[in-house]
């Protein structure tokens, strides 16, 4: 099968949660990441191109960032999701953990 991803991955495990629609907030973990989306690791992925609500704590960024992502493909052990857009704050510290940069505090 052909490499589909626009964005080279690196392994990061960050704590994460992910909400669908009204539903539970359901906490998990990313197994990888990249600018633009992320393997979430759950036992309940959510069904495939669902709108997800993700939430994550980003090095540097104070506080708990919320980006709108859409799930791409699904595995039994998890979930791949693409972000939506993003501020230019959260794709700072977004690139700042992908090249291994130190964070600034924000």
């Amino acid at each position: 099968m052909a490499e589909k991803r626009k964005h080279a991955r690196r392994v990061v495990r960050l704590s994460v949660a992910f909400q669908v629609g009204d539903g539970p907030r359901i906490d998990a973990f990313s197994r990888d990441l990249s600018i633009g989306g992320m393997f979430i690791v759950t036992d309940k992925p959510a069904p495939f191109n669902a709108n997800v609500n993700l939430y994550m704590q980003l090095p540097g960024v104070k506080q708990e960032v919320m980006v709108k992502s859409t799930v791409r493909w699904t595995e039994p052990d998890g979930m791949g999701v693409q972000f939506g857009l993003m501020g230019a704050r959260e794709t700072h510290a977004l690139m700042q953990l992908l090249t291994g940069a130190p964070p600034s505090i924000r």
